[in-house]
């Protein structure tokens, strides 16, 4: 037994440096303001196709600039406290707007439209809504057009017919209508605001 002790002791002691080490970690993070969220934005392929991990950024995240989705916002500063407390409250709003189309989409149900009416109706009113989020942003306004006309030869956005050809649905077309961009949450510190409704998507 007592030729044992010495091996016990050392695993104690390592256990114990161990235990320090992560309190220390955790005391520097909280110390130092570092924001981490519940759901890792990390772990989600389709969030981490448009950023990158970025330390310095408010929330950790800021959009990679050779995203074909989000490149354009590369430019913004998201280590600036300000800018991306504005870029929140104007993703929330973008995020409520989204109503519209419930509101539209329960409307149709009751008249008898059928799912490619209702998927038509929707994303058309889901480019509208996207485009009337930048009223006061001209620079983003003009960023995202660019974006439109560089990926589908127009400004506004995918039309209804692009987008059954892209899915061959148009039920999967009237499900996309209600997507969002996780990466650009996650940058806004929304991801785990929205993550259930990624869930109920598909995207997680």
């Amino acid at each position: 037994m007592k030729k044992n002790l010495p091996r016990i002791a050392l695993i104690l002691f390592v256990a114990i440096a161990l235990s320090l080490c992560v309190t220390t970690s955790l005391r520097n993070e909280s110390v130092q303001g570092v924001f981490t969220y519940f759901h890792d934005p990390r772990l989600s392929a389709e969030a981490m196709e448009d950023i990158i991990v970025n330390p310095d950024a408010v929330y950790g995240f800021s959009p990679n600039p050779e995203s074909p989705r989000l490149g354009v916002y590369a430019e913004y500063d998201w280590t600036d406290p300000v800018f991306v407390a504005q870029a929140k409250e104007d993703r929330k709003a973008y995020h409520d707007s989204l109503q519209t189309m419930t509101d539209i989409l329960e409307r149709m149900k009751e008249e008898g439209a059928t799912i490619e009416e209702m998927a038509r109706a929707v994303s058309v009113e889901r480019n509208r809504l996207r485009l009337a989020s930048y009223a006061h942003d001209p620079k983003g306004l003009e960023n995202v057009k660019k974006s439109n006309l560089a990926k589908y030869g127009h400004e506004d956005g995918p039309t209804p017919e692009e987008m059954f050809e892209k899915y061959g649905s148009w039920m999967i077309v009237l499900q996309k209508a209600f997507s969002a961009n996780l990466g650009m949450d996650a940058c806004c510190g929304l991801y785990d605001e929205y993550y259930d409704q990624y869930v109920e998507l598909g995207y997680i």
